[in-house]
Protein backbone atom coordinates (compact mmCIF):
# COMPACT_ATOMS: atom_id res chain seq x y z
CA UNK A 1 0.00 0.00 0.00
CA UNK A 2 1.67 3.28 -0.69
CA UNK A 3 1.88 6.71 1.11
CA UNK A 4 -1.09 7.96 -1.27
CA UNK A 5 -3.04 4.88 -0.61
CA UNK A 6 -2.54 5.74 2.87
CA UNK A 7 -3.77 9.24 2.46
CA UNK A 8 -6.85 8.68 1.00
CA UNK A 9 -8.07 6.35 4.12
CA UNK A 10 -8.86 8.99 6.89
CA UNK A 11 -12.48 9.03 5.98
CA UNK A 12 -12.39 5.46 6.66
CA UNK A 13 -10.86 4.89 9.52
CA UNK A 14 -12.56 7.68 11.46
CA UNK A 15 -15.77 5.33 10.32
CA UNK A 16 -14.13 2.28 11.53
CA UNK A 17 -14.81 0.54 8.16
CA UNK A 18 -11.49 -0.51 7.08
CA UNK A 19 -9.97 -4.37 7.62
CA UNK A 20 -7.64 -4.98 10.67
CA UNK A 21 -4.60 -4.81 7.78
CA UNK A 22 -5.71 -1.92 6.65
CA UNK A 23 -6.24 -0.66 9.95
CA UNK A 24 -2.92 -1.74 11.27
CA UNK A 25 -1.17 -0.01 8.33
CA UNK A 26 -2.98 3.24 8.72
CA UNK A 27 -2.37 3.59 12.56
CA UNK A 28 1.37 3.49 11.69
CA UNK A 29 1.05 6.02 9.01
CA UNK A 30 -1.02 8.41 11.08
CA UNK A 31 1.63 8.19 13.70
CA UNK A 32 4.13 10.34 11.44
CA UNK A 33 1.47 12.39 9.38
CA UNK A 34 -0.09 15.59 11.07
CA UNK A 35 -2.28 15.91 8.23
CA UNK A 36 -3.87 12.58 8.21
CA UNK A 37 -3.93 13.07 12.22
CA UNK A 38 -5.75 16.01 11.77
CA UNK A 39 -8.17 14.99 8.96
CA UNK A 40 -9.13 12.31 11.24
CA UNK A 41 -9.92 14.00 14.24
CA UNK A 42 -12.18 16.17 12.04
CA UNK A 43 -13.68 13.17 10.57
CA UNK A 44 -14.17 11.25 13.49
CA UNK A 45 -15.93 14.82 14.89
CA UNK A 46 -18.02 14.52 11.89
CA UNK A 47 -19.67 11.45 12.70
CA UNK A 48 -19.89 11.94 15.82
CA UNK A 49 -22.13 15.24 14.79
CA UNK A 50 -24.21 12.91 12.39
CA UNK A 51 -24.66 10.62 14.97
CA UNK A 52 -26.61 13.77 16.65
CA UNK A 53 -28.11 14.42 13.55
CA UNK A 54 -30.34 11.24 13.22
CA UNK A 55 -32.83 12.98 15.44
CA UNK A 56 -33.64 16.21 14.20
CA UNK A 57 -37.10 16.34 12.04
CA UNK A 58 -36.51 16.06 8.31
CA UNK A 59 -39.15 16.95 5.37
CA UNK A 60 -40.49 14.29 3.81
CA UNK A 61 -39.30 15.22 0.43
CA UNK A 62 -35.57 14.77 1.89
CA UNK A 63 -35.44 11.19 0.81
CA UNK A 64 -36.02 12.20 -3.07
CA UNK A 65 -33.85 15.31 -2.72
CA UNK A 66 -31.32 12.91 -1.35
CA UNK A 67 -31.87 10.22 -3.99
CA UNK A 68 -32.22 12.64 -7.05
CA UNK A 69 -28.70 14.35 -6.55
CA UNK A 70 -26.59 10.96 -6.00
CA UNK A 71 -27.48 10.23 -9.41
CA UNK A 72 -25.37 13.31 -10.53
CA UNK A 73 -22.13 12.73 -8.52
CA UNK A 74 -19.66 11.35 -10.90
CA UNK A 75 -17.26 8.37 -9.46
CA UNK A 76 -13.71 9.26 -10.72
CA UNK A 77 -12.16 6.59 -12.60
CA UNK A 78 -9.77 3.86 -11.16
CA UNK A 79 -6.23 4.84 -11.65
CA UNK A 80 -6.50 8.82 -12.04
CA UNK A 81 -3.66 10.29 -11.32
CA UNK A 82 -4.26 12.43 -8.05
CA UNK A 83 -2.71 16.01 -7.94
CA UNK A 84 -1.31 16.35 -4.32
CA UNK A 85 -1.38 20.19 -2.90
CA UNK A 86 1.24 21.17 -0.12
CA UNK A 87 0.12 20.41 3.26
CA UNK A 88 -2.11 23.54 4.41
CA UNK A 89 -3.73 23.89 0.89
CA UNK A 90 -4.32 20.47 0.67
CA UNK A 91 -5.61 20.59 4.25
CA UNK A 92 -8.16 23.67 3.42
CA UNK A 93 -9.29 21.86 0.36
CA UNK A 94 -10.41 18.60 2.05
CA UNK A 95 -12.00 20.62 4.87
CA UNK A 96 -14.35 22.57 2.11
CA UNK A 97 -15.42 18.77 0.48
CA UNK A 98 -15.54 17.09 4.01
CA UNK A 99 -18.21 19.56 5.08
CA UNK A 100 -20.03 19.08 1.57
CA UNK A 101 -19.80 15.52 2.37
CA UNK A 102 -21.09 16.04 5.71
CA UNK A 103 -24.56 17.48 4.58
CA UNK A 104 -24.80 14.36 2.30
CA UNK A 105 -24.38 12.13 4.97
CA UNK A 106 -26.02 13.83 7.56
CA UNK A 107 -29.64 13.56 5.41
CA UNK A 108 -28.31 9.95 4.95
CA UNK A 109 -28.61 9.41 8.43
CA UNK A 110 -31.56 11.29 8.92
CA UNK A 111 -33.18 8.59 6.20
CA UNK A 112 -32.03 5.38 8.67
CA UNK A 113 -35.44 5.14 10.39
CA UNK A 114 -38.07 7.39 12.25
CA UNK A 115 -39.18 7.44 15.93
CA UNK A 116 -42.65 8.45 17.57
CA UNK A 117 -42.46 10.96 20.05
CA UNK A 118 -44.82 11.99 22.65
CA UNK A 119 -44.93 15.91 22.50
CA UNK A 120 -43.20 16.95 25.46
CA UNK A 121 -40.40 13.78 24.45
CA UNK A 122 -40.33 15.77 21.28
CA UNK A 123 -39.50 19.25 22.91
CA UNK A 124 -36.68 18.19 24.84
CA UNK A 125 -35.37 16.00 22.40
CA UNK A 126 -35.44 19.26 20.02
CA UNK A 127 -33.74 21.58 22.71
CA UNK A 128 -30.87 18.32 23.16
CA UNK A 129 -30.50 18.73 19.36
CA UNK A 130 -29.96 22.28 19.89
CA UNK A 131 -27.41 22.08 22.60
CA UNK A 132 -26.14 19.67 21.08
CA UNK A 133 -25.84 21.22 17.53
CA UNK A 134 -24.01 24.78 19.37
CA UNK A 135 -21.07 21.97 21.20
CA UNK A 136 -20.61 20.30 17.39
CA UNK A 137 -20.03 23.79 15.74
CA UNK A 138 -17.56 24.77 18.56
CA UNK A 139 -16.08 21.80 17.96
CA UNK A 140 -16.11 22.49 14.14
CA UNK A 141 -14.66 25.83 14.61
CA UNK A 142 -11.57 24.25 17.04
CA UNK A 143 -10.69 21.55 14.04
CA UNK A 144 -10.93 24.24 11.33
CA UNK A 145 -8.62 26.83 13.17
CA UNK A 146 -5.46 27.61 11.17
CA UNK A 147 -3.45 27.35 14.16
CA UNK A 148 -4.58 23.62 15.29
CA UNK A 149 -2.50 21.20 16.18
CA UNK A 150 -2.82 17.50 16.75
CA UNK A 151 -1.30 14.67 19.14
CA UNK A 152 -2.41 10.81 18.61
CA UNK A 153 -2.02 8.38 21.61
CA UNK A 154 -3.26 4.54 22.14
CA UNK A 155 -4.07 3.96 25.85
CA UNK A 156 -2.93 1.13 28.06
CA UNK A 157 -6.50 0.43 29.01
CA UNK A 158 -7.50 0.09 25.11
CA UNK A 159 -8.57 2.78 22.60
CA UNK A 160 -7.00 5.50 21.10
CA UNK A 161 -6.75 9.59 21.54
CA UNK A 162 -6.18 12.70 19.68
CA UNK A 163 -6.38 16.08 21.40
CA UNK A 164 -6.68 19.02 18.82
CA UNK A 165 -5.64 22.40 20.39
CA UNK A 166 -6.61 25.66 19.33
CA UNK A 167 -4.31 28.65 20.79
CA UNK A 168 -5.93 31.30 19.10
CA UNK A 169 -9.77 29.92 20.14
CA UNK A 170 -8.13 29.20 23.47
CA UNK A 171 -10.19 25.76 23.06
CA UNK A 172 -9.17 21.98 22.77
CA UNK A 173 -11.11 19.21 21.72
CA UNK A 174 -10.39 15.41 22.70
CA UNK A 175 -11.63 12.67 19.90
CA UNK A 176 -11.11 9.47 21.06
CA UNK A 177 -12.00 5.78 19.09
CA UNK A 178 -12.62 2.85 20.88
CA UNK A 179 -12.39 3.63 24.73
CA UNK A 180 -13.88 0.77 26.85
CA UNK A 181 -17.03 1.29 28.97
CA UNK A 182 -16.20 2.65 32.61
CA UNK A 183 -17.03 0.72 35.62
CA UNK A 184 -21.00 0.70 37.00
CA UNK A 185 -21.72 4.10 38.55
CA UNK A 186 -18.82 5.34 37.41
CA UNK A 187 -17.67 8.18 34.84
CA UNK A 188 -14.47 9.38 32.64
CA UNK A 189 -13.65 12.75 33.67
CA UNK A 190 -11.65 14.79 31.69
CA UNK A 191 -8.88 17.41 33.20
CA UNK A 192 -6.51 20.14 32.03
CA UNK A 193 -3.14 19.61 33.43
CA UNK A 194 -1.90 23.05 34.59
CA UNK A 195 1.52 22.14 35.69
CA UNK A 196 0.35 19.60 37.75
CA UNK A 197 -2.60 20.78 39.19
CA UNK A 198 -5.80 19.20 37.32
CA UNK A 199 -8.81 21.25 36.37
CA UNK A 200 -11.84 20.01 35.52
CA UNK A 201 -12.97 20.06 31.85
CA UNK A 202 -16.12 17.77 31.73
CA UNK A 203 -17.62 14.53 31.75
CA UNK A 204 -17.04 11.91 28.49
CA UNK A 205 -20.32 10.11 27.67
CA UNK A 206 -20.25 6.49 29.28
CA UNK A 207 -22.40 4.94 26.66
CA UNK A 208 -20.60 5.85 23.52
CA UNK A 209 -17.22 4.18 22.98
CA UNK A 210 -16.26 7.02 19.62
CA UNK A 211 -16.96 10.26 20.65
CA UNK A 212 -15.88 14.11 20.20
CA UNK A 213 -15.74 16.10 23.46
CA UNK A 214 -15.16 19.63 23.57
CA UNK A 215 -13.07 20.00 26.80
CA UNK A 216 -14.88 22.88 29.13
CA UNK A 217 -13.07 25.83 30.29
CA UNK A 218 -9.71 27.92 28.31
CA UNK A 219 -6.51 25.93 27.16
CA UNK A 220 -4.85 29.22 28.91
CA UNK A 221 -1.63 27.46 30.12
CA UNK A 222 -2.30 24.27 30.42
CA UNK A 223 0.40 21.83 29.39
CA UNK A 224 -1.76 18.72 28.75
CA UNK A 225 -4.23 16.68 29.83
CA UNK A 226 -5.43 13.30 31.43
CA UNK A 227 -8.25 11.05 32.08
CA UNK A 228 -10.02 9.52 35.62
CA UNK A 229 -12.27 7.64 36.55
CA UNK A 230 -14.47 9.48 38.72
CA UNK A 231 -18.16 8.60 40.94
CA UNK A 232 -21.07 8.92 38.11
CA UNK A 233 -21.94 13.20 38.31
CA UNK A 234 -18.33 13.99 38.37
CA UNK A 235 -15.51 14.98 40.94
CA UNK A 236 -14.03 18.51 41.63
CA UNK A 237 -10.46 17.46 42.30
CA UNK A 238 -9.40 13.90 40.81
CA UNK A 239 -10.14 10.91 43.35
CA UNK A 240 -8.11 7.80 41.20
CA UNK A 241 -4.46 7.92 39.73
CA UNK A 242 -5.26 8.88 35.59
CA UNK A 243 -5.77 6.23 33.33
CA UNK A 244 -4.25 8.33 30.87
CA UNK A 245 -1.80 11.31 30.16
CA UNK A 246 -1.30 13.39 27.08
CA UNK A 247 1.06 15.75 26.80
CA UNK A 248 -0.44 19.01 24.38
CA UNK A 249 0.96 19.42 21.06
CA UNK A 250 3.10 22.22 20.92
Amino acid sequence: MTTTDLHRLTGAYALHALSDEENASFERHLVGCEACAQETAELSATAARLGLAVTAPVSPALRERVLRRITTVRQETPGTPVRVLPVRAGLRARLLSRWALAACLAAAAALGGTTVWQHQQAADARAEARQASRSADEIAAVLAAPDARTRAAEFAAGGTGTVVVSHSRDRAVFVVSGMSRPPGGKVYQLWFDDDGTMRSAGLMDPDRSDQAVLLQGGVDRASGMGITVEPDGGSKQPTTAPIALMTFPG
